[in-house]
């Protein structure tokens, strides 16, 4: 099933179905694995199937996920994947009343407190994972002095960018090249400051 390329969150109810810890976690873990049963995904956040099972209707009560083809015999499973490449949540579909501003705040405070977890337990790991991803995993911080345009287009630019390289290693593991093949996050963020 072919899937949408990445999905605007403009309503509120979404926009909460998705900022809840458990869901964006079930949620990142569907688009690393492709397809997963609800004890798969109970497995990986230590959460017991029936809480699972639950938040993951939740998820697709909003069309964040959908029902995926069976990957096994058991027809007792059901399978889930995301129901598109991703999603996108941006500022300005959000400012128009102050309850969904203070929602969208909430979301992006979770989404980012999770992602510095996620690279947090990188950290913690590091010397499980060697030299070679040590020296390859970008830390790296820029002072640029730009407009809000010029931000933008890095914005476009550095999307871009990533996607090319997604669809370089999806090609790649397609044809069964998956000799050191590793899920990688890359989180960039780009905001003003005064000091």
């Amino acid at each position: 099933m072919a899937r949408k390329e990445n999905r605007p969150i403009t309503d509120l109810g979404t926009l909460k179905a998705l900022a809840h810890p458990l869901r964006m976690q079930l949620y990142r873990g569907l688009c690393v694995a492709g397809t997963a049963t609800a004890s798969q995904l109970a497995d990986q956040v230590d959460e017991a199937v029936s809480l699972v099972s639950y938040h993951l209707r939740k998820l697709a009560e909003h069309g964040l996920i959908e029902a995926a083809e069976a990957q096994s015999g058991d027809g007792r499973e059901r399978w889930w994947q995301p129901a598109s490449e991703g999603v996108s949540v941006r500022d300005q579909d959000f400012r128009d009343a102050p309850e969904r501003a203070a929602a969208h705040l909430a979301a992006t405070r979770l989404f980012h407190d999770q992602r510095a977890a996620m690279y947090r337990r990188y950290l913690d790991e590091r010397p499980t994972w060697g030299p070679e991803w040590n020296s390859a995993a970008p830390d790296s911080e820029s002072l640029l002095r730009l407009t809000a345009a010029e931000l933008d287009e890095l914005r476009a630019e550095l999307l871009a960018l990533a996607r090319k390289y997604d669809e370089l290693g999806r090609a790649a593991e397609a044809t069964g090249d998956t000799e050191g093949r590793e899920n990688v996050a890359l989180h960039v963020y780009g905001f003003p400051f005064r000091v």
